[in-house]
């Protein structure tokens, strides 16, 4: 078994993901830091952080399996169809990316804790700043009832969490957010871990080895850096039934 390596915080860089522990989880580094820096570093090489307290090592994973869907392939239901047309919900991209990711934080340490804890939440707001970190928000009338956050970096899209307040909010967010990475010619999101949640969305299983083939082609240059929130024209559902 491979060993877990210390990665001290003035020394941007991450060891090769295949020597993650052979756990499922993946887990390969402890250390670091959550600056922009190191947080772009390890995306781009499938790398992602996850721990549970602000006084506990960062915590770097490179999981065996990843969760992932090609943009454009998401399985919609006509029940969520409809929700879609009628719900009557406004989306919009990049206009309260701190509250979606309070908000996710709320959500799930209400169900069963959170690593989005307030080191987590300055560090991917930070990262938004940057033009790197994105959202999508679902709002009725002015409540924000559902959405999701993540990380773009060239044609990939790295899903972080969502949260929804309202039935099929967060389905909507995720909606929309595979129609906009459709439509600029994405090559892939992926959402970490596979959930059933996740796989009734049309998420499937990759190896590692499949996914940092992938990576090794995505370009850092095709990142689009800045705001989204231009050109929040509605998407309507395709008719892809499940």
């Amino acid at each position: 078994m491979s060993s877990l390596a210390y990665l001290h915080p003035d020394n941007v860089g991450f060891p090769n993901p295949e020597l993650a522990l052979s756990e499922p989880e993946g887990l390969l580094a402890a250390g670091g830091d959550l600056t922009p820096e190191w947080l772009v570093e390890a995306y781009a090489l499938g790398i992602f952080p996850w721990f549970e307290r602000d006084e506990d090592p960062i915590y770097w994973w490179s999981p065996a399996e990843r969760a992932v869907m090609k943009p454009g392939s998401m399985r919609v239901t006509r029940s969520l169809s409809k929700r879609i047309r009628n719900a009557g919900f406004r989306v919009s991209f990049d206009c309260g990316f701190d509250l979606v990711i309070e908000a996710c934080a709320r959500s799930r340490a209400a169900s069963f804790g959170t690593w989005i804890t307030p080191k987590m939440q300055a560090a991917y707001c930070e990262l938004h700043h940057c033009g790197v970190a994105h959202s999508v928000e679902i709002w009725q009338a002015e409540d924000l009832v559902g959405g999701l956050y993540g990380v773009s970096l060239g044609s990939m899209f790295f899903g972080e969490s969502m949260f929804s307040t309202q039935a099929d909010a967060s389905k909507i967010a995720f909606y929309h957010l595979d129609q906009r990475l459709q439509a600029w010619d994405f090559t892939l999101l992926d959402c970490q871990m596979m959930t059933p949640h996740l796989a009734s969305l049309g998420v499937a299983p990759m190896a590692r080895a499949d996914f940092m083939q992938l990576l090794q082609h995505n370009d850092l240059g095709q990142t689009r850096l800045g705001c989204w929130q231009l050109d929040n024209s509605a998407l309507m559902p395709q008719e892809r039934y499940s």
